[in-house]
């Protein structure tokens, strides 16, 4: 425990956002540097548990209370070791995750909790600029080979993994960049691109191979992967989005947001000038109040929108735990992200009725009803229906499962009832030597489930083709889908 009164001494606090004047003319991330002092007292602020939830909460099982106190005393090489030993991304998850560790933290129960998601972060980058990330070269060689599919963080993490333990893994990503939705869905203020550059290419130098524009089922078989490869590895993330069959739906204008974000992330890796789905001047019309929500938000206002609108069928969440909401669980309150406190306007308890038509086959309204809801249904409340000028609608309403290909039914795995691919609870298709990690698999998730998935899978792929594994298995992963 690196200060026994940390907690009493020092009061949570995060990183400073830039100004938002300043923020949005650009791309870049929003977070100013913190302060190493303040970061001190932040890790300082950790007790240490006896029976630390963070831990738990964490699906990775990062050591969270060993980090927090070597970061405390100065020790950021073994801090970065503590890391690294549960996660192979933590550039990725100190940016991205929600931090369900925070809400599992002990501390928190009656006190803000402890800054974990910042600590984590710090080290890292700190790692990187001291060069002490290096290539992680394997002694031995195996001469097994192994394909994944899907360049995401569940298919980076068992890439990653498996290349470590030397087999010979390739990976398989029909986008024309490695990444997948952390390259073409997160976009740049949240997370710029350089940490991921870096990463890709630490694996290339420890032999992880990359294939681009390979897209099973059009250019690369499925048959010969299979026959040329000892296990492969499916991890092609849930990429189906959940429509709105409302009517309207038809008219020009109208888009999901995996159709959009893409698209401002190649204007800012340099491929075009402008996007084709411009927000520049329009009333744009957000559907779903989630992160992906909230990412279509920053993007419109970097494009510089008229007014932007953001829709949720839910009620407004608390500012505090409910009685039916108790710690250690994740806390369902009212959050603001950095694309929020940017401008917009959020509006709860809403349902779309229908697109309004501009004569022309073009958006122009949005008519929507408020709900409440009764007996575990929303229902119309009488009197409610107004319209709302949308030139742009995006969809954010989630994923229902991944692409299902004809390779996938000629490959002959079996789905669940879900639409996933089915698998054991050690990652196993009904295909021998067939394993499936990730979104892909669990169903939409966060993630630091698919880089713990990834991580497991990786394991069990392992001990299959060598009948002992010394890889780790996350303490949390599961192949148990999320609740």
């Amino acid at each position: 425990m690196g200060e026994p009164t940390g907690f009493l001494n020092w009061e949570r606090k995060t990183p400073k956002r830039r100004s938002i004047p300043v923020r949005v003319t650009d791309w870049h991330e929003v977070y100013e540097p913190f302060p190493k002092n303040e970061l001190n007292h932040q890790a300082g602020r950790c007790m240490d548990c006896g029976i630390p939830f963070c831990n738990n909460g964490c699906p990775l099982g990062n050591l969270i209370p060993d980090w927090n106190d070597l970061v405390y005393r100065g020790h950021w090489r073994d801090a970065i070791e503590r890391l690294h030993a549960t996660n192979n991304f933590p550039e990725f998850t100190g940016r991205l995750c929600p931090a369900p560790c925070e809400s599992a933290c002990v501390l928190g129960i009656n006190q803000d909790p402890v800054t974990i998601k910042q600590v984590e972060v710090e080290i890292i980058d700190h790692a990187w600029n001291e060069g002490w990330v290096q290539p992680f070269i394997a002694s031995t060689k195996t001469g097994k080979r192994i394909a994944v599919v899907g360049s995401g963080p569940a298919g980076l993490a068992a890439a990653q993994q498996l290349t470590r333990a030397g087999h010979e893994v390739v990976v398989l990503e029909r986008a024309d960049r490695i990444g997948g939705l952390l390259r073409y869905g997160i976009p740049e203020f949240k997370m710029e691109k350089k940490y991921l550059d870096r990463r890709i290419e630490q694996m290339r130098e420890e032999g992880t191979e990359f294939r681009t524009n390979a897209a099973v089922g059009d250019n690369v078989d499925i048959d010969v992967l299979v026959a040329s490869h000892d296990a492969i590895v499916l991890a092609c993330g849930s990429t189906v989005a959940r429509d709105l069959p409302v009517p309207g739906r038809e008219l020009r204008g109208i888009h999901q947001a995996m159709e959009y974000l893409p698209l401002a992330n190649k204007v800012q890796e340099g491929d075009m000038q402008s996007s084709p789905i411009d927000a520049h001047g329009k009333h744009v019309v957000i559907i779903g109040g989630g992160d992906t929500g909230a990412d279509c938000l920053g993007t419109a206002i970097r494009q510089g929108a008229a007014s932007i609108t953001q829709l949720e069928i839910m009620p407004m969440p608390p500012e505090a735990r409910a009685s039916n909401n108790p710690w250690p669980q994740w806390s369902l309150i009212y959050r603001t992200s950095s694309a929020h406190e940017e401008g917009g306007k959020r509006v709860f308890s809403v349902n779309t009725e229908r697109f309004v038509d501009d004569g022309k086959g073009n958006v122009r309204a949005l008519v929507l009803n408020e709900v409440q809801m009764v007996d575990g249904k929303f229902e119309n409340i009488p009197g409610t229906t107004r319209e709302i000028p949308a030139d742009l609608v995006f969809l954010a309403l989630g994923f229902v499962g991944p692409d299902k290909g004809n390779w996938i039914e000629r490959l002959g795995v079996n789905l669940d009832s879900r639409g996933n691919v089915a698998r054991t609870d050690d990652y196993r298709t009904n295909v021998p030597g067939v394993f499936v990690a990730g979104d892909m698999g669990r169903g939409q998730s966060l993630i630091v489930w698919a880089i713990a998935e990834g991580r497991a899978c990786a394991s069990a792929v392992d001990m299959q083709l060598m009948g002992e594994t010394t890889l780790p298995v996350p303490i949390a992963s599961s192949a148990r889908p999320m609740v």
